[in-house]
């Protein structure tokens, strides 16, 4: 019996629950523990539901210690404006306001990763110091923002005054793999070609910063974004490289091995997905080094204990998460796939295509059945063309990730002869984008579970998988014709369900910013694309529409250009096309120029269609700040929408001095429900017997603002901070 994999399931659940403040009393789980080893010898599962229970306890009291020793300093400073001294290790990289990058703090002789927002740009390398005034924000469960915890960041600082800058030791040890990983980074950049360099940068060092959200949502869409995330394949390529320059020779691949796999993950920069899969392979050399033998559940359980135990939040993490479950469902799926495929059968040595069909298709298909949910509950995608893509592309990974590794090499002899072997490189990495790209762009590639349809029919599927599982007649194509039916269906009411409303809108949740779709008589308007992420933003505007078989919008409006309200417009129309895009007057040349056509609002403009019409009223004031927002109104026969933008009360004024604007059914809060905006003569005129604000949840603006709700009383308000994505149907 795999004891310690029981625990590990024990152990793992005690740091999610901890984590997502679910945690029960370590009691309850330590009773649980008592009995099943009490009646151990009546029921033989019952030793399993000890150790389960065993590793639940044990874990909840691990992660309490861990919270009052490590995270104590951190939950102290949480919304509170300090002096602090910061030093940074690594690279920084530029944002919309400046600057960020991670370090560390001491607090109270604990180190503190930390993550730093500059309000200028400047230059930051690993040894920099910032000595200065910063605003702290918790990252740990009990903190308002979540996601960096996985990664070992407990604490968000932004600067609030000034910050001095000093530049520390150069060559610090603990600042080599940064270096390196820098150098590497440049060395990439100089020998491969433009299009090929973000592709081979990705896939040797993770580094996706540079990838377009094009090139980035083709990946994800055909099923193959695993490939530019290093993981567990990157680390088995890497393993199968030593051994065979060792010569298999197990002491001499030991030896070699140890520091290498070190040095990979610190270059990587000790991602979740990284260290599980170092810490396998590391299980791997030390058996072979001993004669003992591996078993591959044990390690994964050895290797999720670990970083769980040095960790606990690490559970968050999505990349932790994919990678124990990807790992898992090989494990567990593989054999089985493999079998049916092959007929129950071991191909022979001649059978070399078929032993390697098999193998790829039961490897992905093993994976997917682990991974699907968690890319379903974060990404909101489930691709349905990823095991044709991965038969196509993944056998040359090998290849390219040793071609990048090999043009490194070289770089130190020769630079000429490097860029030479890109050059070669750069022919299967092209190979690979076109392939992505034509397969995401195949009908029905991928389906999103921003339909409620679609996240029922991956629930579906998951049940027919179970019922499978138990029975003892197995029918695969049963089970195929089934998903297809149950698929079939969920499109069906995903595309025919939003016709059934006469107008239709959807205030979209993006965070910090505004995205609004209007569907009424036929036609889909969208009125700005702007949020937190520029990539999130656009993905949860596309896949909003493509979930509802939309793959071309009527109109896109963008009433001024902030990033907040445009910034994932140009993403966005990667992904899909529109008849025409409305801008303010604006000089010079913009970035929607793959767009057809383009109207600049430089007097007000009207469309009209089957009864109803959309008002854009141009700006009075184009050149003042906010008021230069473009207003929309909406007049529709069941409901009138209207849209402010930014405009403060002033500008909302000069919209009620030259233009009609009639009593409305639903009015978008101007400015996020900043305090100066949805003024009392706009409500008085419009009148509006519901009001939605767009906002993220403990946004810095504070948005929306007290006097603002206090002058919406008694109206029907909704909050994408409160409420999430809001939906009013007429």
């Amino acid at each position: 019996m795999r004891r310690l994999m029981w625990f590990s399931i024990g152990f793992a659940a005690a740091c999610g629950l901890w984590a997502w403040d679910l945690a029960i009393s370590g009691w309850l789980a330590l009773a649980g523990a008592v009995l099943g080893w009490l009646f151990r010898k009546k029921w033989p599962p019952f030793r399993k539901i000890a150790l389960i229970f065993l590793g639940c306890a044990l874990g909840l009291l691990w992660c309490s210690h861990y919270g009052q020793t490590r995270l104590a300093g951190a939950g102290a400073l949480d919304g509170r404006v300090e002096e602090q001294t910061i030093r940074i290790d690594d690279f920084g990289w530029a944002t919309p306001y400046g600057t960020a990058a991670d370090g560390t703090m001491d607090l109270n002789g604990v180190s503190c990763r930390v993550r730093v927002y500059l309000n200028e740009e400047r230059t930051l390398c690993p040894g920099t110091v910032l000595n200065g005034s910063f605003r702290f924000r918790l990252t740990t469960p009990d903190g308002a923002d979540t996601y960096h915890a996985g990664e070992g960041i407990f604490l968000l600082a932004y600067q609030d005054g000034e910050v001095e800058v000093t530049q520390g030791p150069e060559k610090a040890w603990r600042d080599f793999p940064a270096r390196l990983r820098k150098t590497l980074l440049q060395i990439l950049d100089h020998c491969f070609p433009a299009d090929a360099a973000p592709f081979a940068k990705a896939l040797l060092l993770g580094c996706t910063e540079d990838m377009s959200y094009d090139m980035d949502s083709s990946f994800k869409i055909s099923g193959i974004r695993h490939v530019v995330a290093v993981s567990g394949l990157h680390v088995s390529i890497l393993f199968a490289l030593l051994s065979a320059l060792t010569l298999h020779r197990r002491f001499l691949t030991a030896l070699v091995g140890f520091p290498v796999l070190a040095v990979f993950a610190a270059v990587s920069g000790f991602t979740p997905s990284v260290n599980r899969a170092c810490i396998m392979a590391g299980l791997m050399l030390l058996a072979r080094l001993t004669d003992r033998e591996y078993d591959g559940p044990t390690a994964l359980s050895f290797a999720a204990l670990t970083m769980l135990a040095v960790q606990p939040l690490v559970i968050t993490s999505v990349g932790f998460q994919l990678s124990v479950a990807s790992v898992a469902g090989i494990y567990l799926f593989y054999s089985p796939i493999f079998r049916w495929i092959t007929g129950h059968k071991t191909p022979g040595k001649q059978d070399v295509l078929l032993r390697w069909f098999a193998t790829s298709v039961s490897v992905t298909l093993s994976v997917l059945v682990t991974t699907v949910p968690l890319c379903a509950v974060y990404f909101g995608t489930v691709s349905l063309i990823g095991v044709v893509t991965n038969l196509l592309t993944l056998w040359l990974i090998f290849l390219i990730f040793y071609g990048c590794m090999a043009v490194c090499l070289l770089s130190t002899f020769s630079m000429t002869a490097a860029a030479f072997v890109a050059q070669l490189i750069a022919l299967p990495i092209r190979y690979i984008l076109l392939t992505a790209k034509t397969l995401a762009k195949f009908p029905l590639a991928a389906v999103y579970t921003h339909s409620p349809y679609i996240t029922a029919w991956v629930v579906f599927v998951y049940g027919l998988l179970a019922v499978f599982g138990l029975s003892k007649k197995r029918q695969p194509v049963v089970l195929i014709c089934c998903a297809v039916l149950g698929l079939s269906m969920a499109l069906a009411a995903s595309y025919l369900e939003p016709m059934l409303d006469d107008v239709r809108l959807t205030v979209l949740d993006v965070g910090q910013g505004q995205c609004i779709l209007v569907e009424a008589e036929g036609r889909t308007y969208m009125v700005d694309c702007g949020g937190d992420s520029d990539s999130h933003t656009a993905d949860i505007a596309a896949e909003t529409l493509l979930s509802q078989g939309i793959t071309r919008l009527d109109g896109l409006i963008l009433t001024h250009l902030d990033r907040d309200h445009a910034g994932a417009a140009a993403n966005l129309l990667t992904r899909v096309d529109t008849d025409v895009l409305v801008l303010p007057p604006i000089p010079g040349k913009t970035q929607f120029s793959t767009v057809g056509e383009i109207v600049y609002a430089r007097e007000d403009l009207q469309f009209t269609f089957d009864g109803a019409a959309v008002t854009v009223f141009a700006s009075q004031y184009p050149k003042s700040g906010n008021e230069k927002s473009l207003c929309v109104l909406f007049d529709t026969e069941k409901c009138d929408i209207l849209i402010t933008g930014d405009r403060s009360a002033f500008g909302e004024r000069m919209l009620l001095r030259y233009a009609r604007i009639p009593k409305v059914d639903v009015l978008i809060a101007g400015h996020h429900g900043a305090g100066d905006a949805t003024g009392p003569e706009l409500l008085t005129a419009a009148d509006p017997e519901i009001v939605c604000i767009s906002a993220g949840a403990g946004n810095p603006f504070g948005h929306p603002a007290p006097e603002t709700l206090e002058r919406l009383s008694g109206r029907r308000v909704y909050r994408t901070d409160r409420n999430g994505t809001i939906i009013i149907r007429r």
